[in-house]
């Protein structure tokens, strides 16, 4: 892999992994153009998920800070929103140990991921319309994250193991489902991509090192995660701001639009 390549795949990597836009499926499109397609490479798009998890740790560093601090001293709303975390988190732990052969061998291609963006986009789309026609009142603030409404987000995050679904759209929709405001959803997904993308690499390192090592320079893994962690940074920010004012919408129209080019290029 060159560090071109690398550069392109840390960039995309950034941009997408906490856009409800999935960035497994833009890392296997990206891939396939590039002609970087193979099991270093698929290692790699989930290695360099260490530099988007660095950029939501420097974001959220105050407040990572003090309810580590809370939790020290035994403090409620710290140890309420630790304990959801981990309740997210466990679901798709289990079902990613039990589904990861299967995953990798059968959904990790362009037709499965074109088939998950536009599902996704379809469903995002309803779901805005839906809630606009409701005007449903939802709850602001991480202190309404109880364990019941992690378990519901945690369930919808296993839905995300499918590359092109969006972790960031399961969570954020399943956080809705459960009463939370879209920004809310938004927050609490992004503090549980810690311990979820965090266990991933972690699991995929120990069991892929020997074919990312022979395929992969250090160079270029250097290169991937400092580019993610930079322009994972700032879309976090950014996707925070724009997010109360134009919702889910526009991203399920462009979920569909990327879909219908990528379907359209492939079988014409």
């Amino acid at each position: 892999m060159s560090l071109l390549i690398a550069l392109v795949l840390g960039v995309v990597e950034g941009l997408t992994e906490f856009l409800p836009v999935s960035s497994t499926g833009h890392l296997v499109l990206a891939e396939h153009l590039l002609g970087a397609a193979g099991e270093a490479s698929a290692s790699f798009a989930i290695v360099i998920q260490l530099g988007a998890l660095l950029a939501v740790v420097v974001h959220y560093r105050a407040l990572l800070g003090r309810h580590a601090r809370g939790a020290l001293r035994a403090e409620r709303e710290s140890l309420r929103l630790f304990g959801a975390l981990v309740v997210a988190f466990l679901p798709v732990a289990v079902v990613g140990l039990l589904l990861r052969k299967v995953i990798k061998a059968h959904l990790f291609g362009v037709g499965p991921v074109v088939v998950a963006l536009v599902t996704g986009g379809v469903v995002m789309i309803a779901s805005s319309l839906i809630a606009r026609a409701r005007r449903a009142t939802r709850l602001d603030g991480l202190a309404h994250v109880t364990l019941r409404r992690a378990l519901v987000i945690g369930a919808g995050q296993c839905l995300s193991l499918w590359p092109g679904t969006s972790r960031s759209m399961c969570t954020i929709l399943a956080g809705e489902a459960a009463g939370l405001s879209t920004t809310t959803a938004a927050e609490f997904s992004f503090l549980l991509s810690l311990p979820t993308l965090g266990a991933a690499t972690v699991y995929e390192l120990a069991k892929s090192h020997r074919e990312l090592a022979a395929g992969v320079s250090a160079g270029a893994l250097v290169v991937g995660m400092v580019t993610s962690f930079l322009v994972a940074w700032a879309v976090i920010a950014g996707f925070l701001r724009l997010l109360p004012r134009v919702g889910l919408w526009p991203f399920g129209v462009y979920r569909v639009a990327l879909g219908a080019v990528v379907a359209l290029a492939l079988y014409r």
